[in-house]
């Protein structure tokens, strides 16, 4: 299961490097062929906003495997293990449900869009509607997968919902740790004067 999940990581890694080098390289071109040759490509735009949508939405799906999306868990830290896991299966379901609404309307709007096409580059506007699709499954089976860690994995729980600390909070206790190690060393130094 992990390595799936390492091959899962790497192509979506992969695929966002890609969107980002195809849209850099895009725009770079575009503007060094607008001001140096006074010509230009014409889909270059609407093609690097396109990747910049895709990018954006790899990016999420990574966001949430990571647990790296915003959150507030003032609340949940002071919650005992059995309440966080009962908090953290209501959440889920709600987010499972909001990935359906998603999924379903993506779906649409993607069959809808098989037959327009972008003005510039001609493709199917279902390129852009199926990011959707992507999203909703991809998160949903993150979802899925975490809710069945928090059900049978014991201590499962702790790790996925431990929120990242701000800056602030990493600041101080990077600080924290800095005045005991110079504390510490002091403290070595005075006893091996002796």
């Amino acid at each position: 299961m992990k390595r799936i999940g390492a091959v899962l990581e790497k192509t979506l890694n992969v695929l966002m490097a890609l969107c980002l080098a195809l849209m850099s390289i895009l725009v770079f071109g575009n503007v060094v062929l607008r001001y140096g040759f006074n010509s230009g490509i014409t889909w270059s735009e609407e093609m690097s906003r396109f990747l910049f949508i895709w990018m954006s939405f790899f990016g999420a799906i990574g966001a949430l495997k990571d647990n790296d999306h915003l959150g507030v868990d003032t609340l949940l830290r002071k919650l005992p293990s059995s309440a966080k896991r009962i908090v953290f299966i209501i959440s889920n379901a709600i987010v499972l449900y909001v990935l359906y609404l998603l999924f379903d309307g993506s779906w649409k709007m993607t069959i809808s869009g098989l037959e327009s096409k972008a003005p510039a580059t001609g493709l199917p506007m279902a390129f852009i509607y199926g990011t959707g699709l992507v999203v909703s499954i991809g998160m949903g089976i993150i979802i899925l997968f975490h809710m069945y860690q928090a059900l049978f994995r014991p201590g499962a729980i702790d790790e996925l919902t431990k929120m990242k600390e701000s800056e602030e909070e990493i600041m101080e206790a990077a600080h924290g740790e800095m005045t005991k190690w110079h504390h510490r060393q002091k403290q070595g130094a005075a006893g091996g004067e002796r």
